[in-house]
């Protein structure tokens, strides 16, 4: 089957490499990269330059190069293609705190992509969504839970973000010396989380150390991490458009971290340029084209640059511009060895059986199982699987978009809630199931004859929370009133509403919530005996649920985001200011602390040690300390590493996450885990955004959630604290 497959790849893929037979040198392999992409711009007229910096490239048939469409999106898996594997959304990987899970996915990503633009390559599919190029992952800081699009985000902590936004890059990317499996984009650069409705004319102010303390430090990771393209935002920051912003582009991005790969403008933000409302940057399209090329836009995501040739026409740019800036953009495609034989490139042999694969699926399970968050049990959880009577409700047990999220894929066998659960329990027991309520509106009929089989039940399971409908991009929620974003923190009423009427007839209820951001959980953990946090959990998300919900695995996700009681407690959502934002700065008792969620047995930690109790500029020392499982359950417990400086000459973050480790800990077992400090995790970001080390006292912790008297009331793990001074 592979033979054949193979032999069908290389005679359907012709078109890439009819040109050999011309000799062209920029289909030569054995020549450099800047002699070959050299020699294609020399060969293409200003016009043909100009298309070719668009996100959907025209072909040049003379030259025997076929169409290329640059945009494509795998957030969570291939999206918007054709079937592919559909792993739970951003959000909930960050939930995981598991870099290594992170790599494992993006890596099943790349291979699923691979064989999709092979088998489309072979059909004579060139539309977008086909190619190569994915504009993911997504690592903007979700410094608010009013943002629609924070689910397509690792969370809030810039740490966590640049850790699990590296390894999704190399996932992506390969290890393969000479070629691209894919190319990954960190997007949007930068200092981007909404508002959504204003994203065209917005401009976030921040200051230089909230800047480089909070919505630098992950794009930088992912630059040191050899990512491919950068995306910048449609915002401006600080008064300059983000994709013509000569600090953020030209000072840090290729400056400072002197990144090599290109630049492309997220879809239509130069258009914002000249557009009203926009930036009021640019008198026309033209000069739009010409300001973006300058500032050192390589790749237009949208329209602007079919002027670009008038531009130069016009005197604006001039066309040498336009060869460097091209330049920048082909070497990418060179790498994806689009211009190479087909037999150079060991990822075109990767085949079709590899797309949503039973390893693919396994894999997607275990994300849901490892990113689904218990955050209340009321002795509860597990459930016996053979109960009398199990009553499952609410409008997301069977909805198929509670699984979704955003940029999603298609597979044929996504799993519900209410499918995972139905197919755990025993012979004899009873299953019921009614929606009861809807999403967000309340019920127009007056008769309610769902929630009186609660009382009828041993116990309703109600699955509730967000979809896609109410959070998200600006245009993708239909149902959002506020362009995707949730101006209203609260779960629909008619939600709680429905809850209540449930609990009041005394038998157990669990309430498992879908969504992808922070929500009003008060009266859910009032109401229900417990909670568990799911996310939009992907196709497996319904099996990994039901495994939680009847014991087959202890839960082990962490919330990535602080949970607030209300907004009340948070600044203005288009205040960029960090004062009072995220576990670093938030001085207000949450309702669920970053870092915060349980399992079903009982962890301790004890006897932490410092190598050393004091470190200088340059040394690093080991921190170490026991984990137990004293309860009678198998689990993972995600271990989290904290330092605060105790007194510093600036504003410094209550707490620095600055190391995590997944340990699996078996009923009763225990085991000593380190983390190696160096004297760079106590450095500060001063009011000029550089970044100092000050002698001082500082607090390190390890914990099972963010050490805080809210974490231990609700269940947490003691913390272990130890004194370490630099001097």
């Amino acid at each position: 089957m592979k033979t054949k497959y193979l032999l069908t790849i290389a005679v359907t893929l012709c078109a890439w490499t009819q040109g050999l037979s011309q000799n062209y040198p920029f289909r030569n392999p054995e020549l450099s990269l800047d002699e070959r992409i050299d020699d294609l711009i020399g060969r293409l007229t200003l016009d043909e330059k100009a298309a070719q910096m668009l996100n959907s490239t025209p072909a040049i048939d003379r030259l025997d190069i076929p169409p290329y469409d640059y945009w494509n999106e795998a957030l969570h898996g291939v999206g918007r293609s054709g079937n592919a594997t559909v792993f739970p959304q951003a959000i909930g990987l960050g939930a995981t705190f598991d870099d290594d899970l992170a790599l494992r996915v993006s890596s099943a990503i790349s291979d699923e992509a691979r064989a999709m633009f092979n088998a489309s390559q072979a059909a004579g599919n060139y539309m977008r969504y086909s190619g190569l190029t994915f504009w993911t992952p997504n690592i903007n800081i979700f410094r608010d839970p009013r943002w629609g699009r924070g689910q397509e985000t690792y969370g809030e902590d810039p740490y966590l973000t640049g850790k699990l936004g590296a390894a999704f890059v190399r996932g992506l990317q390969g290890d393969d010396p000479n070629y691209l499996k894919t190319a990954a984009c960190a997007k949007h650069f930068a200092v981007h989380s909404g508002p959504e409705k204003l994203r065209h004319e917005f401009n976030a102010i921040a200051s230089d150390k909230d800047v480089h303390e909070t919505y630098l430090p992950a794009f930088e990771a992912l630059v040191d991490a050899g990512v491919e393209s950068v995306m910048c935002a449609y915002n401006s920051t600080n008064g300059e458009p983000c994709c013509a912003n000569n600090y953020l582009i030209d000072e840090i991005l290729r400056g400072k971290w002197n990144y090599q790969g290109h630049i492309v403008s997220d879809c239509w933000a130069i258009k914002d340029f000249y557009a009203t409302p926009g930036h009021g940057a640019s008198e026309s399209k033209t000069e739009a084209a010409a300001l973006a090329l300058t500032s050192g836009v390589d790749l237009n995501c949208g329209d602007t640059y079919e002027v670009l040739a008038d531009a130069v026409r016009e005197g604006l740019v001039s066309e040498q511009m336009v060869d460097e800036r091209l330049h920048k953009l082909l070497e990418t495609r060179f790498k994806l060895g689009l211009f190479d034989p087909v037999d150079a490139n060991p990822y075109n042999s990767i085949s079709p059986e590899v797309v949503g694969s039973q390893k693919h699926r396994e894999l997607a399970y275990e994300v849901a199982l490892k990113s689904a968050v218990l955050l209340k049990n009321d002795n509860v959880l597990p459930l016996k699987n053979n109960l009398n009577r199990y009553y499952v409700v609410g409008p997301n047990a069977a909805s198929i978009d509670a699984l979704l999220g955003n940029y999603f894929g298609m597979n044929p066998n996504l799993v519900t809630v209410l499918e995972g659960i139905a197919s755990r329990i025993e012979m004899g027991s009873q299953i019921q199931y009614s929606p009861g309520t809807t999403l967000d509106a309340p019920n127009k009929n007056p008769i309610d004859w769902s929630s009186p089989e609660a009382a009828n039940s041993d116990v309703t399971i109600m699955v509730m929370g967000l979809t896609r409908h109410l959070e998200g991009e600006e245009g993708e929620s239909i149902s959002s009133p506020h362009f995707g974003d949730r101006l209203d923190y609260n779960i629909p009423a008619n939600q709680i509403d429905y809850l209540k009427k449930i609990k009041s007839h005394g038998k157990p209820v669990v309430a498992v919530v879908t969504g992808g951001s922070p929500m009003n959980l008060q009266e859910v953990h009032e109401i229900a005996d417990a909670v568990l946090l799911i996310w939009y959990p992907g196709q497996e998300g319904g099996n990994a649920a039901a495994d939680i919900i009847f014991g087959n695995a202890s839960p082990s996700g962490k919330l990535p985001i602080t949970f607030p009681k209300s907004l009340d407690q948070l600044p203005a959502y288009e205040d960029y200011t960090m004062e009072g934002r995220t576990y670093k700065y938030m001085t207000e008792e949450p309702m669920y602390p970053f870092g915060f969620g349980l399992t079903y047995t009982d962890i301790n930690f004890s006897n932490l040690e410092l190598s050393k109790k004091s470190i200088k500029k340059g040394q690093t020392i080991t921190a170490s300390c026991t984990i137990t499982n004293s309860g009678s359950v198998d689990t993972e417990e995600v271990v989290q590493l904290y330092i605060t400086d105790e007194k510093a000459s600036v504003r410094t973050p209550l707490f620095s996450l600055e190391g995590t480790q997944r340990v699996a800990l078996k009923a009763g077992e225990s085991k000593t885990i380190s983390f190696e400090i160096d004297s760079e995790m106590l450095e500060l970001i001063n009011l000029k955004g550089q970044s100092v080390l000050e002698k001082g006292s500082f607090k390190v912790s390890i914990a099972s959630s963010l050490p805080s008297d809210r974490a231990a009331d609700l269940g947490a793990a003691a913390p272990v604290s130890a004194q370490l001074n630099l001097k």
